[in-house]
């Protein structure tokens, strides 16, 4: 508190800020007014005219060089003052005003102290400005306070012959406890923001991984199915490549047994298939099926041959009536071929 009242008192009794001037020159008849001046010249105390750059004549003792108005453009440090923002925060600002004389007559005979009273202006409508906008607001938004500053101060200058270009905030200064909630605050959002990025990442990653693992089971579903296409493939060319050779030892064998001698040679060939498979029973398994008249081979061999002729007998048949007869040679008895193999393996 002795802080503030020091500061205000200091405010209070601080000297206005003046712009340079080149002072009040004498009137000798001729002179010569330097560029981005202006000279207020009074005639026996009334305004008489305005001086432009260059050379001028005067009469002397009538006329009388009253006032020097600088057209340049003016810088004016604002002081620093306290100012109060809309959710009761109180900061220090501090600012640069930039100022240019429009209308020398009106700086001259508008106002006493054009600058001083231009500084006060920007002071107080500073603070009004601040008391309309919160303590976040006040740091994203100097583009705009600045703006408002400006034309409010023109608005009130118009008379004064003064236009303000532009006006800066060079500092805002806040309260330590202030600042101090304002770092934890952002922190608090940077934390915010690295849990929200790391969580992203997270879920890009499972989404990654899991479009990876799907195309992977597509992939691998597709390579499947053609595999199981080929090898049906490769299966039915394999089964039509085993009937095609299966029909044509059908066929050759139709052909043999049609030959002479046909039915003798496939007599023996199926006794000697019968006793390969007898001899290959006992070799797997203890446990063997067999028909009651196992060691019968001539009575299984006819059984079989019956079943051969009653198949064939249609075919031989019709081949009998085809071709022309023939003498055939004597052939002996199947059975009686076979018991002599029989006793001469004995």
């Amino acid at each position: 508190l002795q802080r503030s009242q020091q500061l205000k008192h200091s405010v209070c009794v601080a000297q206005p800020p003046r712009r340079l001037t080149s002072g009040l020159p004498v009137n000798i008849g001729v002179l010569f007014v330097p560029q981005q001046e202006a000279w207020v010249v009074e005639r026996m105390g009334k305004f008489h005219r305005i001086l432009e750059p260059g050379l001028n004549f005067l009469i002397p003792l009538l006329d009388r060089i009253r006032y020097v108005q600088s057209l340049k453009e003016i810088v004016i440090n604002v002081p620093e003052q306290s100012a109060v923002t809309l959710d009761n925060v109180t900061l220090q600002i501090d600012g640069v005003l930039y100022l240019r004389v429009m209308d020398p007559y009106k700086a001259s005979y508008g106002v006493e102290d054009p600058e001083y009273a231009v500084t006060q202006l920007a002071q107080t409508t500073m603070r009004s400005e601040l008391g309309k906008l919160s303590l976040d607001r006040v740091f994203r938004e100097r583009e705009s306070l600045n703006a408002s500053i400006v034309d409010a101060i023109n608005q009130a200058s118009d008379c004064w012959g003064i236009r303000c270009l532009r006006y800066e905030i060079k500092d805002i200064h806040v309260p330590p406890r202030v600042k101090e909630s304002m770092q934890m605050q952002v922190e608090a959002e940077r934390r915010k923001r690295a849990t929200v990025l790391e969580s992203e990442g997270t879920r890009e990653s499972a989404i990654n991984v899991a479009e990876g693992q799907k195309q992977a089971q597509i992939l691998a579903s597709e390579a499947e199915k053609a595999e199981q296409i080929n090898k049906a493939a490769g299966e039915a060319n394999a089964m039509l490549v085993k009937a095609r050779a299966k029909a044509e030892a059908i066929q050759l064998l139709a052909a043999a047994l049609a030959q002479q001698h046909g039915s003798a040679a496939a007599s023996l060939s199926v006794a000697e298939q019968y006793v390969s498979a007898f001899s290959k029973l006992a070799k797997e398994s203890n446990t063997l099926l067999l028909p009651a008249n196992t060691g019968d081979i001539t009575n299984m061999v006819a059984q079989a041959l019956g079943i051969y002729t009653t198949l064939t007998k249609p075919q031989a048949t019709k081949t009998q009536d085809e071709m022309p007869p023939a003498h055939e040679d004597p052939q002996l008895p199947v059975a009686e071929v076979l018991k002599a193999e029989q006793a001469s393996s004995s």
